[in-house]
């Protein structure tokens, strides 16, 4: 059955531990991309990566604060990330487009509908969509809180049938995740808790952590879109999660509720 997919792919899952890009990976992710829409899958991209690439790219030795810094460097690494989805997308015949968006783009609006149209266009088009917040012009109070937040909130603009969003462990763990006798909780039925579960620490490279996480799949799932927690470090993870599900470790928070009506805004994931 044909899906609207976005995908969320975190900086953890793509770069490696000295904050440079995981070019391998990447071109995996989008072979496995490009092997969803070959089964008529609709796709929708969130990528992280930008900040983590200008870094690797770029040595200072002038101090920055935190804001100055995420804006440099992702003027920086956003062209060299947008880049290597180029090339790698076109060994493919896929086009692609970038979408950099902030905050604000979400409150009902003109700015909200506009970004809508342009995304439902580039799918009619058969564009697959990257996204990304715009890191050179959000300001720190207007931030999303990581890009968990972002593809949440496309996912409900678009009316999304799935949200797989990629870390780099298996899902939510019933304990600490280094400990062996800790397992994956694989299925979140609606309305369930899982708050005591959560570890609150930030990923090394990203905004985000499992936190963030937990507290976007349990918000779209309301709207009607299932959500998924996996490891976005294991081989064929995409083609896996969508074609034989039971073979693979995750944790999938069921759908409940109905989807957002057409033409409406989304509220904020806070």
């Amino acid at each position: 059955m044909k899906e609207r997919i976005v995908i969320k792919v975190g900086s953890n899952v793509l770069t490696r531990a000295d904050g440079t890009l995981n070019i391998t990976r990447i071109s995996s992710i989008v072979d496995q991309i490009a092997e969803l829409r070959k089964l008529r899958h609709e796709v929708i991209l969130v990528s992280s990566g930008a900040v983590a690439s200008g870094r690797s790219e770029l040595r200072i030795d002038t101090h920055l604060d935190s804001v100055e810094q995420r804006q440099l460097f992702s003027a920086i690494g956003q062209v060299r990330l947008i880049n290597h989805y180029y090339d790698l997308f076109r060994e493919h015949d896929i086009h692609i487009g970038q979408v950099l968006t902030m905050k604000e783009n979400f409150n009902p609006g003109e700015q909200y509908q506009n970004q809508k149209a342009c995304m439902q266009l580039m799918l009619d088009m058969g564009v697959l969509p990257i996204v990304n917040e715009n890191d050179t012009v959000a300001l720190s109070e207007l931030m999303f809180t990581d890009n968990d937040e972002l593809s949440g909130l496309i996912a409900r603009m678009l009316n999304a049938d799935k949200l797989i969003l990629l870390s780099n462990i298996d899902g939510i763990y019933d304990g600490d995740p280094k400990n062996p006798a800790s397992k994956v909780i694989e299925r979140v039925e609606p309305e369930r808790d899982l708050s005591e579960y959560i570890h609150r620490e930030k990923s090394s490279f990203g905004r985000g952590g499992m936190e963030s996480k937990y507290h976007t799949a349990s918000e779209v799932s309301k709207s009607g879109i299932t959500v998924i927690i996996a490891n976005g470090t294991k081989e064929n993870i995409l083609l896996d999660l969508i074609t034989a599900p039971e073979s693979i470790t995750h944790t999938e928070f069921i759908a409940s509720g109905s989807s957002v009506p057409s033409g409406s805004s989304v509220p904020p994931i806070y």
